[in-house]
């Protein structure tokens, strides 16, 4: 069981970025139930973390992806009272979605499993689905490796 764990969970979490806009999801369940966040979630037993993060990708949005470098590994921890209710390291990637057709082809996400909602956003839109501002830095951060040359892995 995530909530209230005996020690942190490692969860992955995906900055899919298509031209000038990158992927946001509704949660469906906690942490963050019902507030716009990245893609992600937890790492399954035997699973890499590349595997894991197309996989929830996959399941929360219907899109496959090309998985790029690591973007940043952070700790979201949350409490109820004096008792930790979870606690993820979560390894976030730059990503980009590979289907259905050629490298810069509309994909439209579809809401699965853990999303209530998932929507395509422009960087300067942000501010409307009021992200935390780590899920909101780690967007800046993914755009800012492409500006530096990062590409789509083939």
């Amino acid at each position: 069981m995530r909530k209230f764990p005996d020690r942190p969970v490692v969860g992955v979490g995906a900055v899919v970025v298509d031209g000038d806009r990158v992927l946001l999801a509704k949660r469906a369940n906690e942490p963050l139930k019902g507030e716009w966040s990245l893609p992600g979630g937890a790492v399954e037993i035997g699973e890499t973390l590349e595997a894991a993060v197309a996989r929830e990708v996959l399941e929360e949005t219907g899109l496959t992806i090309a998985v790029g470098p690591v973007i940043e590994v952070l700790d979201r921890i949350h409490t109820a009272g004096d008792r930790i209710e979870f606690h993820y390291v979560i390894v976030d990637y730059l990503c980009w979605p590979t289907g259905p057709g050629e490298p810069g082809e509309t994909v439209e996400p579809v809401a699965n499993s853990d999303a209530e909602e998932v929507r395509w956003a422009a960087p300067g839109d942000l501010g409307e689905f009021r992200l935390t501002d780590k899920a909101t830095s780690v967007i800046q951060k993914g755009f800012a490796l492409i500006k530096a040359g990062a590409t789509r892995p083939r």
